[in-house]
């Protein structure tokens, strides 16, 4: 029987190198591939029941390894969707029917059916769409997880909602009676200075807004607010509605605002404006406008596609304006080199691997994200062959082994003749 046994310990030997050998043919074949993890093969002895004058031979069994934990070298891209992760964490891919996998591979463009980021192997990425609210995330699941759909960010607008003025009024100016005081509408308005600024409606339209102000008192000025569409060709008073929105404003003997420090604009067919004005001045000198910046934007179309560190998607529009659409969340599980690799460079959550827990690029440890890279595969061509060639040399010994054993049963066999 122990001639028997060496047959079948040779056996699983050889299918053991073979099992090696096809690792290293998988990780030599996608040593190119962004994002391949390597296999490797890994031995384990099974022993019979020995006696001091028997010696029954056992075998050798192979199990497979992945060394999905190690990071892959990046390389960068000129590509904006390209996207790697550095440090712990998977992108969220879904098939095209719907189920969620893991993934590294992040060379992600844009589909041309759908407008989504998928990769190179057609999985879809998945992200919190911020304008809904979903910004927090789901922590134990895929839950609200949508496409990232490019095509989606495309002609927005943005209605005007905040906004600084800043300015120095003159502190000598003359005093403008309260009958001429250009809240008052009349044709004879006065004013000491006039600026306008631009807000946008909600449907994006620009709206001009014209922005009087009038010392009415010592120490005490009127800000007054009208839309310029309104204003009297030529002349401007009187509008053909009323103010917008006044204010009055005071200041201490040293020149700073003591009233409130905010002024509230309704803009027609748009926002309600709140506009910060605390750091406006009263000192002797002319009327100085400082800063005055609006939110919002016009219609514009997306040009690029920006994503940072820390998983926020924004869409560059032509006019330079930028708009926060999604957020990239990123997965892990306790230990991801028992997640399970399926074709398409993904993985699936095992009992060995482990519950999935979702969370933010930079955040609860995981890693961060880099825009414009991609990761590589972790495969050494050097290891590879040199792990092949020691593979051959064994499996040449196992067949010699089992050849052996051959001859020995052919001797066996020729002692009855």
């Amino acid at each position: 029987m122990s001639l028997y046994g060496l047959l079948r310990t040779s056996v699983s030997g050889m299918n053991a190198q073979s099992t090696k050998l096809s690792t290293i043919g998988d990780n030599v074949a996608n040593s190119d591939t962004a994002g391949y993890k390597r296999a490797s093969t890994e031995f384990s002895s099974l022993l019979m029941a020995n006696s001091k004058t028997n010696y029954n031979s056992g075998s050798v069994v192979s199990s497979i390894r992945y060394a999905i934990n190690e990071q892959g070298a990046l390389s960068y891209t000129t590509s904006s969707t390209d996207l790697a992760v550095q440090g712990d964490g998977f992108f969220v891919v879904n098939d095209p029917t719907g189920m969620p996998f893991l993934t590294r591979a992040g060379s992600f463009t844009r589909d041309g059916n759908t407008g989504n980021l998928v990769n190179a192997a057609g999985f879809t990425l998945m992200g919190y769409d911020i304008s809904e609210g979903d910004a927090q995330g789901t922590l134990n699941g895929y839950a609200n997880l949508v496409p990232i759909d490019i095509s989606a960010m495309n002609m927005q607008a943005s209605a005007s909602t905040t906004g600084i003025f800043t300015a120095n009024l003159p502190s000598d100016a003359g005093i403008v009676a309260a009958a001429d005081l250009p809240s008052t509408n009349a044709a004879t308005a006065d004013y000491t200075a006039k600026s306008s600024i631009v807000v946008y409606d909600d449907l994006g339209s620009e709206v001009v807004l014209d922005i009087y102000f009038s010392k009415s008192a010592d120490s005490t000025w009127e800000a007054a607010v009208y839309d310029q569409a309104d204003a009297t060709p030529g002349s401007s008073f009187p509008y053909s509605s009323a103010a917008l929105a006044t204010q009055t404003m005071t200041f201490d003997a040293n020149g700073n605002l003591t009233s409130a420090g905010t002024m509230t604009i309704p803009v027609p067919g748009g926002q309600n404006v709140t506009v910060d004005i605390s750091k406006m001045t009263q000192l002797a000198t002319d009327y100085t406008p400082l800063t005055a910046t609006v939110d919002g934007s016009a219609p514009s179309t997306v040009t690029d596609v920006e994503i940072g560190e820390n998983g926020i998607v924004q869409a560059i529009y032509e006019n330079g304006s930028k708009a926060a659409a999604y957020r990239i969340p990123l997965a892990d599980v306790p230990s991801p080199d028992k997640l399970q690799p399926m074709a398409g460079n993904i993985f699936s959550t095992t009992l060995e691997s482990g519950d999935v827990t979702v969370g933010f690029p930079t955040e609860s440890g995981l890693g961060s994200l880099v825009s414009g890279a991609l990761e590589q595969s972790n495969v050494d061509l050097a290891t590879e062959f040199t792990e092949m060639i020691v593979a051959q040399r064994s499996y040449t010994g196992n067949s010699k082994v089992f050849q052996t054993g051959n001859e020995l049963l052919d001797t066996l066999m020729n002692l009855k003749r």
